[in-house]
């Protein structure tokens, strides 16, 4: 089988170490004998990445501040270290971001996208309303011109999100409050919303995952999705059951986006996909975690029907096994919150 691999970089902490970087470069016209050959390779990954353990990530400041621009296909590139991956297409009509990062990090998200074109940000399409997904919107609205398309309006930038994303970034009793610059004003209500932008033609995908309003952008000519939160190789899925998250809403997103999904030779290369944290990622990826997504969803359905206690389920350490490659003991997202928001989740399904 030949394999066409792109660069692949993971930062991670060693146990009882600093921080240890693995870079894995293009490996081209490389022969595996055979199909366990490959399988084998795989395994020996996540053995790797096993090995690491659940030590949570601790990142210098010059680390946190350090930008890495990837080209994907097409003229899609992708910018990783300003909180959320950000997705960048150019080209004559202007830039489309797929997400603005960190507030913190939009001048030098800026000078970053400034390398590949001068031209405006034109559009910003949110995928969630976390902050480090919608935090650069504000910049971006600030120091934008009045599009000539829409000058009545005045709007500096099209901000794309599904309706409930505005709706709670708009909330004035939000702590802290997002300022109205920062709102989506270019929302959709339906299953979907089509834009031609670039020559390119961007399809924006509602899908109910990690909350209601979460969306999948598939850039058809360049064969790239961004995912957002539904798929992070980082961690477990997020699942904001508050704001009508659920396991199996991303479940069925990862399964949405399987669909989309077309692999060149053998799943490796073909569609290539940029998660909402994390390296820039193909096929086998998404199909490692979404196979992991599927099995933990299926222990947790099976330990409720049982009448187990989330106490119990807890204790009983469901995710025992993937727990050195998603789990995290620190941070925004624990496995204990995931397995408490999980099973929220399920066991409000099973209840209707």
């Amino acid at each position: 089988m030949s394999l066409n691999r792109f660069t692949r970089k993971m930062v991670s902490d060693w146990p009882g170490g600093g921080p240890f970087r693995v870079t894995i470069w293009p490996i081209r016209n490389m022969e595996l004998s055979s199909s366990t050959s490959r399988f084998a390779c795989t395994a020996s990954v996540l053995l790797f990445l096993g090995a690491l353990g659940s030590t949570p990530r601790v990142y210098t400041q010059e680390a946190q501040n350090r930008l890495e621009l990837l080209p994907v296909q097409g003229n899609i590139s992708m910018l990783a270290g300003a909180g959320a991956n950000i997705t960048v297409h150019v080209g004559k009509d202007g830039v489309l971001l797929v997400d603005s990062g960190a507030a913190a990090m939009s001048e030098k998200v800026l000078e970053a996208i400034r390398t590949l074109s001068k031209a405006q940000v034109t559009y910003i399409v949110n995928t969630s309303d976390r902050s480090d997904h919608v935090g650069g919107n504000e910049h971006f609205a600030r120091i934008g011109r009045p599009l000539a398309i829409n000058r009545a309006a005045q709007a500096n930038v099209f901000i794309i999100a599904y309706g409930t994303i505005l709706d709670r970034m708009s909330d004035r009793n939000a702590k802290p409050a997002i300022a109205e610059k920062a709102w989506p004003n270019d929302t959709y209500s339906g299953p979907q919303k089509n834009l031609s932008f670039n020559g390119e033609a961007i399809q924006i995908f509602h899908q109910r995952a990690t909350t209601d309003g979460d969306s999948i952008v598939l850039f058809r000519r360049s064969d790239v999705i961004s995912t957002g939160d539904i798929f992070d190789p980082t961690q477990y899925p997020i699942i904001d059951v508050k704001n009508g998250g659920s396991l199996q809403g991303v479940l069925e997103g990862l399964n949405r986006l399987r669909q989309f999904a077309i692999p060149a030779d053998h799943v490796e290369g073909g569609t290539m996909i940029i998660p909402g944290h994390g390296r820039l990622c193909d096929v086998a990826d998404l199909s490692i975690y979404q196979q992991m997504v599927t099995v933990v969803r299926d222990r947790l359905q099976d330990m409720i029907k049982r009448g187990m206690t989330l106490e119990l389920v807890k204790a009983a350490r469901p995710t025992r096994d993937y727990d050195p490659i998603y789990g995290h003991d620190t941070g925004n997202w624990t496995t204990e919150m995931f397995i408490e928001a999980a099973y929220k989740s399920l066991s409000s399904s099973a209840s209707k």
